[in-house]
C-alpha cells in the first residue's frame, strides 16, 4: 500500500456525502471505505438502476441504514440541485470513460463530462456544498484523444468556479465557499474495462494482444486511490490539482507477469491512445508543489498571484513539513521507477483475490 488512509474521524462523522456515478468501481470502494467511519448519510448517483440494485445487495439497506440511492443523470441540473441539497461533501466521478467509444460518439462525450460537470458545479453553489472533489486523469494532460480533451476542460471548470481572485486576501481563503479541488492519477489496476482483465480473459484464449511493446502506464490499485482522495480532501484549501506519486509498469512486463509462456501479438497504437502517459505536463511543472507523498498543482492565475501563492506554500509546508517547487520538466510513465514482473504478478495474485 502506498497511501495508508490518515483522514481523521470526525471530518466524516454526521456529513452527508454524495458520490456522482457511485455504482462504479470508484463508488463502490469509496462508499466501503466511507461506512467505516458512519457519515450520516452516503448518496449513490447514477443512472444506471441495475447497477445500483447490485449494489444494495452487497450493501443491505437494512444493515447499513444511512445508504441512499438516487438515480438520475448529472446532464439533468434539476436533478442535480434536488440530489445536493443538504449534502457536504461531494464525490464527482460520473463520467464518460471508454477512449475509443468517445472518440465514435464525441458529442455524448461532450455532454457527460463537460456539461455534466458544469451542472455539478452549479448545483453544488446552489446547495451550498461544503467541498467538491472531482475525479480526473493523467489523459487530460496534453491530450490525444476527446476524452483527455473532455477531461482538460472538465478540470477547468472546477478550477475557475473555487472562489474570485479579483480581490483575493489571506482571509478570503477562510471564508464560507463551495471549495472544488481535482484529483489527478494514472490506471487503477484492475478497474472495470482496464487492461489487466483483458489479459486474464485472453490468457485462456492463449494470446495477449498488445498495441505497443514499449508502451507504459502509471498505476494505482483502488484501495489507494481512495486512501488519496479522502486524505486530500481532508486538507485540501481549494483550486489545487493533487497528483499522487506513482510507479509505472511497461505493458509487455504486465503480460509476462501473468503468464510468459503466451505468445504476444502486437496490434499497432490504436487511434487516441498514447506510448507513454503524463500526469505533469512541463508547463505545469513550475506551478507545482512537490510535496512529501504527492504533488499539487496551483494553476498559473493563483500561482502568479503572490499572496496566493504564499498562502499555499505555507499552508502544505506546515502539513507536509517540506514544500518545495518541481521546475524539473514533465512527469511521465516512461521516466519513472518502474514495477518489476515480480511486483506486477503479486499485483495480479491479489487482484484475481477480490474477483
Amino acid at each position: 500500500m502506498i497511501y495508508p488512509l490518515k483522514i481523521s474521524a470526525e471530518f466524516l462523522q454526521h456529513k452527508n456525502i454524495l458520490i456522482t456515478g457511485g455504482t462504479g468501481s470508484f463508488g463502490n470502494q469509496m462508499v466501503k471505505t466511507l461506512l467505516q467511519f458512519s457519515p450520516r448519510k452516503i448518496i449513490v448517483f447514477s443512472r444506471d438502476e441495475y447497477k445500483q440494485y447490485e449494489m444494495k445487495k452487497k450493501f443491505n439497506p437494512k444493515e447499513y441504514t444511512n445508504m441512499r440511492y438516487l438515480i438520475g443523470d448529472i446532464r439533468d441540473l434539476e436533478r442535480l440541485k434536488f440530489a445536493f441539497k443538504d449534502v457536504d461533501l461531494i464525490f464527482h466521478a460520473a463520467a464518460l470513460k471508454q477512449v475509443p467509444a468517445m472518440e465514435y460518439n464525441p458529442s455524448e462525450a461532450i455532454k457527460t463530462n463537460i456539461y455534466g460537470a458544469e451542472n455539478v458545479i452549479k448545483a453544488a453553489i446552489i446547495n451550498n456544498v461544503s467541498r467538491v472533489i472531482a475525479i480526473s486523469t493523467d489523459k487530460a494532460v496534453a491530450p490525444v484523444n476527446l476524452y483527455g480533451a473532455t477531461k482538460m476542460c472538465f478540470e477547468k471548470l472546477f478550477l475557475s468556479n473555487d472562489f474570485s481572485l479579483d480581490e483575493f486576501t489571506h482571509c478570503e481563503m477562510e471564508k464560507p465557499h463551495t471549495k472544488f479541488s481535482v484529483m489527478r492519477y494514472g490506471n487503477v489496476f484492475g478497474s472495470r474495462g482496464s487492461v489487466v482483465p483483458l489479459f486474464l480473459k485472453q490468457q485462456q484464449i492463449g494470446q495477449f494482444t498488445i498495441t505497443h511493446q514499449d508502451m507504459t502506464r502509471f498505476t494505482i490499485s483502488l484501495e489507494d486511490a481512495i486512501h488519496f482522495v479522502l486524505n486530500c480532501s481532508e486538507t485540501m484549501v481549494g483550486g489545487e490539482i493533487f497528483i499522487p506519486k506513482l510507479p509505472s509498469y511497461n505493458i509487455v512486463d504486465l503480460a509476462k507477469s501473468i503468464d510468459d509462456t503466451i505468445p504476444v501479438n502486437i496490434m499497432g497504437i490504436r487511434p487516441g491512445e498514447k506510448m507513454h502517459e503524463c500526469m505533469i505536463s512541463e508547463t505545469e511543472s513550475s506551478t507545482t508543489l512537490n510535496c512529501k507523498n504527492e504533488f499539487i498543482i496551483i494553476p498559473i492565475c493563483r500561482f502568479n498571484n503572490k499572496n496566493i501563492l504564499s498562502y499555499y506554500v505555507q499552508y502544505y509546508t506546515k502539513l507536509n513539513k517540506f514544500v518545495k517547487i518541481r521546475d524539473t520538466g514533465e512527469y511521465n510513465s516512461k521516466d519513472n521507477c518502474y514495477l518489476s514482473t515480480k511486483q506486477l504478478s503479486s499485483l495480479v495474485d491479489e487482484y484475481k483475490t477480490k474477483i
